[in-house]
């Protein structure tokens, strides 16, 4: 998608470029090649920061178009300040203009291409899940709005065969767990997704070994639901595939650079935020009364109790009364400067402090109140396994899941987490410290 979009724009603007000067400007193609590069860069910043290389978004054409003018738009602001500024980077007289709508119809038209090659002519992985649970169908609903996956599920299995026909999600239930191996080889199946909570025990293994010696796959659902949808599905789970699935261990190499990334990446922020952490902490004390930090224990690595650091966004007596509970949309106790401040997650930057003293990393999962763990860890399966490594500033939850308030978003949450501590590498902490920024500057999330 970006290669051919770069290639897109680059060309749009030769196109303008011809049309605009015709045969006249020989030179063109050779000196300008960097100003082309320029304008494609841009203009996929642009398109990032719309959403648009976030394929759920493709599906949608109204919005897709919507969405693209916007970020196009943007994109043409951006440049005419850059060539405000260095006039030298100017395409030449009207090819800017030409270019902005060159690039509309190919970027829109390309889309438009992607979508129906990824519907209609890429090759598709065909699934049969074995299962109807819950955590069965929402796989099939994930699988459905991602068209760009290739993927299509032929049918569920349920172990009673009166169950025949049952929707669970379209399409739905197409046969029992005997009749197996023989949907398989009439719908061409290519791999065989396995609900452990559903089939336990009630699998014809021989069957299904022939089956598998003949090239068909199996995996648990666990698996394909990690694969597909960058989480891990907590209530499908067993210990064991835990213990036996890949991932999990870290060297001490990668510790060792991930806390080096960490004090690079907290210490350069605190130099340089420096002024805009004073402005906010004066904004505070200005608008109400109170300290403009606020310390608050939470838990971090292996358990183990801190100090965290925010500045206050809340009134200085907010739980006096009530004690600890979720913030909630609208929250009362959120005063008009704290309000923006969560928007901007400004309110997080005293953090940076925690990371240099060790008690977090700049990418992990949120650190939690220990009144709220001590509740969720009863409630909520797994969700002791999150405090194996040192909680974020930001992390992979964060940036795929809104602000938790509650059982559930902690439950949602946790699935992101569990895919985080188990897939973690340095390249993930820098793509999630990107959408970071993407959140922050689009504002979303906060609460």
């Amino acid at each position: 998608m970006i290669l051919c979009e770069t290639i897109l724009v680059v060309g749009a603007v030769y196109v303008a470029a011809f049309i605009r000067f015709g045969d006249r400007e020989t030179t063109f193609l050779a000196a300008d090649l960097p100003k082309a590069l320029i304008i494609a860069g841009v203009t996929q910043l642009c398109l990032y920061f719309a959403d648009l290389y976030d394929f759920r978004v493709i599906g949608d054409r109204r919005e897709l178009f919507v969405q693209s003018v916007q970020a196009l738009g943007a994109a043409s602001l951006i440049l005419a300040v850059l060539y405000y500024w260095f006039p030298e980077m100017v395409v030449g007289r009207g090819v800017f203009a030409l270019t902005a709508v060159i690039v509309m119809t190919f970027v829109f038209g390309w889309r438009m291409v992607f979508e129906w090659t990824s519907r209609h002519v890429a090759p598709r992985a065909r699934l049969l899940v074995v299962g109807t649970n819950e955590a069965a169908a929402r796989l099939g609903r994930e699988l459905h709005r991602r068209t760009d996956l290739g993927v299509e599920i032929v049918g569920f299995i349920d172990p009673d065969p009166a169950k025949l026909g049952t929707p669970v999600f379209n399409p739905g239930v197409i046969g029992a767990i005997e009749d197996i191996p023989a949907i398989v080889r009439a719908r061409g199946v290519d791999q065989v997704v396995v609900s452990l909570a559903d089939a336990r025990g009630k699998l014809p293994m021989d069957k299904l070994l022939d089956l598998k010696l003949q090239g068909v796959r199996f995996e648990h659902l666990a698996t394909v639901y990690e694969k597909y949808t960058g989480k891990i599905a907590v209530d499908n789970l067993r210990p064991s595939w835990l213990i036996f699935s890949e991932g999990f261990r870290k060297s001490p190499l990668h510790d060792l650079l991930k806390r080096a990334l960490d004090l690079s990446v907290s210490l350069s922020g605190l130099l340089i935020l420096s002024p805009v952490m004073a402005l906010v902490a004066l904004a505070i004390r200005v608008s109400s009364r109170g300290p403009a930090l606020y310390h608050q224990e939470r838990v971090g690595q292996h358990g183990r109790v801190f100090v965290l650091h925010k500045f206050r966004s809340m009134q200085p007596d907010a739980e006096d009364a009530s004690g600890a509970v979720w913030a909630q949309a609208g929250d009362s106790r959120v005063t008009s400067v704290g309000r923006f401040l969560r928007r901007t997650r400004l309110d997080e930057l005293p953090q940076l402090w925690n990371v240099v003293c060790g008690h977090m990393s700049v990418v992990g999962p949120r650190p939690e109140r220990p009144e709220f763990v001590r509740s969720l860890t009863i409630q909520i399966p797994y969700y002791g396994q999150r405090h194996i490594i040192r909680p974020g500033l930001t992390g992979w939850a964060q940036v795929r899941y809104t602000y938790g308030a509650s059982v559930e978003d902690a439950l949602m949450k946790l699935q992101y987490d569990l895919y985080y501590i188990k897939n973690r590498t340095l390249a993930f902490d820098l793509f999630i410290m990107a959408k970071t920024v993407k959140t922050v500057l689009m504002r979303k999330g906060g609460q």
